[in-house]
């Protein structure tokens, strides 16, 4: 039996998005009934509409506002979805993941580059001391290949 967030990450739900929310940053018992209690948050997979409109009402901000901010500076979000690397102080235990919003994009071999290669995962995140990431990757079975 896979999960939604395995389904999500091997590409077999294109439409939906995955959103990570820590405990740190929001604390509300209600968000387990809509997704999967992980260490330190819930994930929630969601379709597309709905993923956005939780991701605005847990953040106050807009997904895709939020998204284009984030691409402007490349960072790590681990493959579970729930962590990450904050390129402003890699390594440093005071840089936690708050939250996180990503989705994936088939193949494109028109578009060449790693979107030629597989489906995409396209995850932001946002860091304890507000620093917003990107990162990217190809859904593989084996080995994750960054941008």
């Amino acid at each position: 039996m896979t999960t939604p967030r395995e389904e999500f990450l091997a590409g077999e739900r294109l439409d939906d998005v995955a959103l990570y929310l820590a405990d740190s940053y929001v604390s509300d018992d209600r968000l387990e009934r809509f997704g999967t209690r992980v260490d330190d948050g819930v994930l929630i997979v969601v379709d597309g509409e709905r993923g956005r409109n939780a991701f605005r009402a847990a953040t106050g901000t807009g997904a895709m506002e939020f998204a284009q901010s984030a691409m402007g500076l490349e960072g790590i979000v681990d493959d579970e979805l729930t962590d990450g690397q904050c390129p402003e102080a890699p390594g440093d235990d005071d840089h936690e993941v708050q939250f996180v919003f990503a989705f994936a994009e088939e193949r494109n071999e028109d578009v060449g580059g790693i979107y030629a290669e597989g489906d995409v995962v396209h995850a932001y995140a946002r860091c304890s001391c507000g620093t917003a990431y990107s990162d990217r990757w190809n859904v593989a079975p084996a080995e994750r290949q960054r941008s």
